[in-house]
């Protein structure tokens, strides 16, 4: 038995001539504990206290702002719609205020709270085996406890209760805010201002088309006349833009033609994936690209989806003429315009 084997385990030899690191340098230990001006001086602690408790009252300040912001914007639930873009931008602006004091001040009193009052004194516990005995257990309990109680939760009332305001206030804007995402539109996508005999008239300019205005190629976007009269022109805009474009007559297969005119297609413009505007059209292939997601549609199909994420074809509008010749829709679209999945509405 060599001299090494009769050593220590952290001063043997490991077979290379290399002594054990634990033997080569000594062990620094833990700097010095320094105590903070909270910990030896009474009047400085409790003063650390109230602000803590001030800003979990900030927060809560932030979040009521929040609050007011949201249910100050005048905004009629059933009609859907906005009247002031100005109050608008205001509130949002407020919203955001409000929620940033709300989070910063929560954040920022923990913070607070940990570097001043609660213990920030290092210790060392060698490692041992995962499961300790009975003894152990219980100490660890104990430990666990009066770190609990250093921490100030029971003997400090004024953060703890501010703590549980703040917290109970900070998910209130949540709630309020995600109620906007519904109710779901129901059959609201499926009700347009298009109708049968309501006549094309160019975007944004305005003015009746007939059939000769338009040449193979010609690509025009159009809108519902009378759109501006409706109660909420801006709801039912966002659903009736339709692109309007002329092929030549034996390129559209039998669905196509069934709601054309010599060759004239109208298709709603937007996309049935997400809802961004299809409004790019390769002449040559006569397909529909969405710029988005580039979901890619055939005009000879009847718009069928050949690329991308969309899953449902572009609603067709079906048109004829009236008696002086102008384009009019022959009815309103047979299913609903947007994004397939409001269906599920």
């Amino acid at each position: 038995m060599s001299e090494n084997q009769n050593l220590p385990d952290v001063a043997r030899e490991d077979g290379h001539g290399t002594v054990a690191v634990s033997q080569r340098f000594d062990n620094p230990g833990l700097p010095p504990h320094r105590q903070r001006v909270t910990d030896i001086d009474a009047a400085a602690a409790k003063r650390a206290e109230r602000q803590v408790a001030t800003l979990f009252g900030l927060s809560g300040v932030g979040t009521i702002l929040a609050l007011v912001a949201y249910f100050a914007l005048p905004y009629d639930l059933e009609a859907g719609y906005i009247e002031h873009l100005g109050q608008v931008k205001l509130s949002n602006a407020l919203i955001g205020v409000g929620l940033f004091i709300a989070l910063f001040g929560i954040g920022a009193g923990a913070v607070h709270w940990a570097k001043t009052l609660m213990p920030d004194e290092e210790r060392v516990e060698e490692r041992h085996e995962l499961r300790g005995s009975d003894e152990d257990r219980a100490a660890a309990l104990g430990i666990l406890s009066e770190g609990a109680e250093e921490a100030g939760l029971g003997r400090r009332p004024l953060i703890r209760n501010s703590l549980i305001g703040a917290m109970a206030l900070a998910p209130l804007p949540a709630v309020v805010l995600l109620r906007d995402l519904g109710p779901m539109p129901e059959a609201k996508l499926s009700e347009t201002i298009w109708k049968k005999g309501t006549p094309l008239v160019r975007d944004p300019e305005g003015g009746k088309l007939k059939a000769s205005d338009l040449v193979n190629g010609s690509v025009v976007h159009v809108l519902p006349e009378g759109l501006e009269e409706t109660e909420h022109p801006l709801n039912e805009k966002a659903k009736a833009p339709v692109l309007l474009i002329r092929l030549d007559p034996e390129l559209l297969d039998e669905a196509s033609s069934a709601g054309a005119y010599e060759g004239i297609v109208a298709y709603s413009k937007i996309c049935t994936h997400m809802g961004c505007p299809v409004a790019l059209y390769e002449q040559q292939t006569h397909h529909l690209l969405c710029p988005c997601h580039q979901s890619t549609f055939d005009l000879r199909q009847n718009c069928k989806v050949i690329f991308g994420p969309a899953r449902r074809p572009l609603p067709q509008l079906p048109i004829t003429v009236d008696e002086e010749g102008y384009l009019v829709a022959a009815d309103g679209f047979h299913e609903a315009v947007g994004p397939s999945f409001w269906e599920r509405g």
